[in-house]
């Protein structure tokens, strides 16, 4: 790669999102919090109990998630003294890197499948592996991707109208 695109790409890197990712989600007990919320914990003694975790940290993750939008506070719908805690639709859209982060610990660090196992809720199924995937479908792999400045970036084709 040419000087001035390494240059250049790396004044973009001071922009990437991925830091910003990272201290929205801030660490373990923020990542086991989310899996908990996903599968149905909402009330802080709920994930108290489940996680075992000390109820000062619990507070101070659930005010992290809840400032960064990842999930909602708000109270019960049976009763309203008591608090729970939502997904929003930027939480659920954490789904595919929470499922990509277990399967690759699944497959480098502890070298066996997670119970309870992940199933397709249609057939029951275990689900697919998550793959990076291009526009139209095909799985990447890691020879298959570049870095790219925009200029260089290929746009869509336009679609006509059909007359």
């Amino acid at each position: 790669m040419g000087g001035a695109i390494r240059e250049s790409l790396r004044e973009l890197a001071r922009d990437c999102s991925l830091p910003a990712a990272l201290e929205a989600m801030g660490e373990r007990w923020s990542f086991l919090i989310l899996r908990g919320s996903f599968n149905g914990l909402h009330h802080f003694e709920e994930f108290q109990s489940e996680l075992g975790i000390a109820r000062n940290i619990l507070a101070n993750r659930l005010a992290r998630l809840v400032g960064h939008g990842i999930l909602v506070r708000q109270p019960c719908a049976d009763d309203r003294r008591k608090i729970e805690y939502r997904l929003t639709d930027k939480g659920y859209a954490l789904l595919p890197t929470m499922v990509a982060l277990r399967q690759w610990g699944e497959r480098w660090e502890t070298g066996v499948p997670a119970m309870p196992i992940l199933v397709d809720a249609r057939d029951h199924r275990p689900i697919a592996p998550v793959t990076v995937r291009s526009h139209d479908g095909r799985a990447l792999g890691k020879g298959d991707m570049l870095w790219a400045l925009p200029e260089n970036v290929a746009e869509e084709p336009e679609v006509r109208a059909a007359e």
